[in-house]
C-alpha cells in the first residue's frame, strides 16, 4: 500500500500562527486556574521533597548546596513536563475525540501552521512555568541572582518547544491514548531521572555519561544551572545548539505525522 498523498508546503503564514494564538488564549483565560496550579505545584513538591530531603543528607555537589542544585535543575524538568505531557494529551484529545482540528483546517490554516502554532504556545507557557522553582530558591534558599539568570526562560522555552514538538509527534503515532502510558515510563521518566537534576551525571560509568549526552534534558540542566550561577562558557553553546537542534527535528516530525493523520 502507497503512502499518502502529502501536498508540499506552502509558506507559513504569521497570520495563521497569531490566530492559533489567540484560539489558545482564550481558551487559557477559562482554565488557566488549574493548569498554573498543577504546573506550577507540582515541580515545586519535587524540589522541596528531594532538595531539602535529600539536603538534609547531603550539604554540597560540586561547591553548590544540595537545596540550590536541585532548584535549578528542577527548572528544566519543569519545562519538559509542562510542555510534553498538552503536546501528547492536548494534540491526541483534540484530534480524536474533539475533532478541533477538522473545523480549524476548515479554514485558511495548515497543518504546519496548526502544529507551529500549538507548539509555540505550549512552550512559552511551560517555559514560564518552569521559572517558579528558580524564583522559589531564590525568595528561600539563598540563591543570588545573577545578570546570566535572564537567559533562563528563554532556555526553557525552547527546552519546550523542543518537547512540545515531541509530544505532538507522539500523538500522530499511537493510537490510542492509553498507549501515552508506554511513552512517559519509558522515555520520559527515564530523560527526568538521568538528566542531572538531583545528581551530577560525572558519577556515572563513561557508557552512561555518553548516553546521557543524548539526553535534550541533561543539555537544558547544564544551561539552566550555568546561568544560575554564573558560569557561562563555550560548552554552554554546545547546549543551547543541541537543543535547538532536537527542537527543529522534532518540528518537522510533529508536522509531517499530524499532516498525514489530519489529511487521511
Amino acid at each position: 500500500m502507497s503512502a499518502p498523498d502529502i501536498p508540499r508546503l506552502r509558506a507559513v503564514e504569521p497570520a495563521a500562527i497569531a490566530a492559533i494564538w489567540s484560539r489558545e488564549l482564550q481558551l487559557f483565560r477559562r482554565y488557566w486556574r488549574p493548569t498554573t496550579f498543577s504546573a506550577v505545584l507540582e515541580p515545586t513538591v519535587y524540589f522541596l521533597a528531594l532538595g531539602l530531603g535529600l539536603g538534609s543528607l547531603i550539604t554540597e555537589v560540586d561547591g553548590i548546596p544540595y537545596v540550590q542544585f536541585v532548584g535549578t535543575g528542577i527548572v528544566a524538568s519543569a519545562a519538559m513536563a509542562a510542555a510534553v505531557f498538552p503536546g501528547m494529551f492536548n494534540t491526541f484529545v483534540a484530534r480524536v475525540f474533539q475533532k478541533v482540528y477538522d473545523g480549524i483546517l476548515a479554514t485558511p490554516i495548515s497543518p504546519a501552521e496548526l502544529v507551529l502554532g500549538e507548539g509555540t504556545w505550549i512552550s512559552v507557557k511551560a517555559g514560564l512555568y518552569a521559572c517558579a522553582p528558580l524564583v522559589i530558591t531564590i525568595l528561600f534558599f539563598g540563591l543570588a541572582p545573577v545578570p546570566t539568570m535572564a537567559i533562563i526562560p528563554f532556555v526553557a522555552i525552547l527546552t519546550g518547544l523542543g518537547f512540545a514538538f515531541f509530544g505532538q509527534w507522539v500523538s500522530g503515532i499511537v493510537t490510542s491514548i492509553d498507549s501515552f502510558q508506554y511513552v512517559t515510563s519509558a522515555l520520559v521518566t527515564p530523560l527526568f531521572l538521568v538528566s542531572g537534576i538531583f545528581f551530577p551525571l560525572t558519577n556515572l560509568p563513561s557508557w552512561a555519561l555518553a548516553v546521557a549526552q543524548l539526553n535534550p534534558l541533561y543539555h537544558s540542566v547544564q544551561l539552566v544551572r550555568d546561568a544560575s550561577f554564573a558560569a557561562m562558557g563555550w560548552a554552554d553553546l554546545g547546549h543551547a545548539a543541541f537543543l535547538a537542534a532536537f527542537a527543529a527535528v522534532m518540528g518537522v516530525l510533529a508536522i509531517r505525522r499530524l499532516q498525514v493523520r489530519l489529511i487521511d
